[in-house]
């Protein structure tokens, strides 16, 4: 049996990371998973190996239980990062197998 949750992804410049990691962690959400990444967008191109690792891109993804908490993390990201910093966040439905783990 599948149950509806919530999927944060955050896409981000490497040298955000630790700092979003630890706003997802502070509205409580249990755990996160990281890809690195690659892309283009209105700050440019982004490409994988970077010559500055920093500067290269990340995809953390969340999945939490409910809206709010999905929303909570989407907005202080966006209002932390995305004035100075190269950026996007999305929330998505998802169906999940084990609510227990969000």
């Amino acid at each position: 049996m599948t149950y509806m949750a919530k999927k944060v992804s955050i896409v981000v410049e490497k040298l955000n990371e630790r700092e979003i990691e630890r706003i997802v962690e502070a509205a409580g959400a249990k755990g996160y998973t990281v890809f690195e990444g690659s892309g283009k967008g209105s700050h440019g191109v982004k490409n994988r190996p970077s010559l500055v690792n920093a500067f290269s891109l990340v995809k953390i993804e969340v999945i939490v239980g409910s809206l709010e908490m999905a929303e909570a993390i989407a907005e202080q990201v966006a209002d932390t990062y995305f004035e100075h910093y190269a950026g996007i966040v999305y929330i998505d439905d998802v169906a999940v197998l084990r609510r227990e783990k969000f």
